[in-house]
């Protein structure tokens, strides 16, 4: 894969030419998303926040698989380059880096991917509940904190922590189910993650025995 740097003819067709990429990155940003047009002048993509319209020039880096091959053809056959809409189609998905003056996003470079990357969401903010423990299975916990009853997801990830667990987990190749660790009746302290209406139970700490 090689690095190419459109070009304008004076027939103000984009071409493409051999280059290096600006040394300045300074307020650089990053869009990702599909080429719903192109043109010798800009690049519109749809991005996650909508359309974005990105004008390009001589300065502007396009990044794309087949894009040497076929600025070498172009140089045998006496061509100053490639035109951008040989190598930028409708539907691709391209990382554009650009910057933002005036209201006017120009496209500092364009690299081609094989699929636009899923933004993860952001982690939720951990929270806790304090309660007794009213039932407790393998898939989840539920505890009784002020009154009223929470239940809480639990998996291979939720971790038990209390004085004496660490013998009991240890016994198991820290293994231990949640239900072998914490009984009905005990006072615990729950950290968990609200994941779109469902609780999961990042950590559980016993603090006090089931009272006989």
């Amino acid at each position: 894969m090689k690095w190419t740097r459109l070009a304008i003819p004076l027939a103000a067709l984009l071409m493409l030419a051999v280059g290096a990429p600006s040394a300045s990155a300074q307020g650089t940003k990053k869009a990702t998303g599909t080429i719903s047009a192109v043109s010798a002048s800009s690049v519109t993509i749809k991005a996650a926040s909508g359309d974005m319209t990105f004008s390009v020039d001589k300065d502007t880096l396009i990044t794309t698989p087949g894009g040497g091959t076929k600025e070498k053809a172009a140089k045998a056959e006496g061509k100053a380059g490639v035109p951008s809409t040989s190598l930028l189609k409708e539907g691709q998905a391209v990382e554009v880096s650009y910057h933002e003056t005036g209201g006017t996003m120009h496209a500092a470079s364009i690299r081609t991917m094989a699929k636009v990357p899923t933004e993860k969401p952001a982690s939720a903010a951990a929270k806790t509940a304090h309660g007794t423990v009213k039932d407790v299975s393998a898939s989840s916990l539920t505890i009784t904190s002020a009154g009223k009853d929470m239940t809480f997801t639990v998996d291979s990830s939720t971790h038990a922590v209390g004085k004496g667990l660490g013998t009991a987990t240890k016994e198991t190749g820290g293994k231990a189910a949640l239900t072998d660790v914490v009984k009905a009746g005990e006072e615990v302290t729950v950290t968990y993650h609200d994941m779109g209406g469902t609780l999961h139970a990042a950590t559980v700490r016993v603090v006090a025995a089931a009272k006989k």
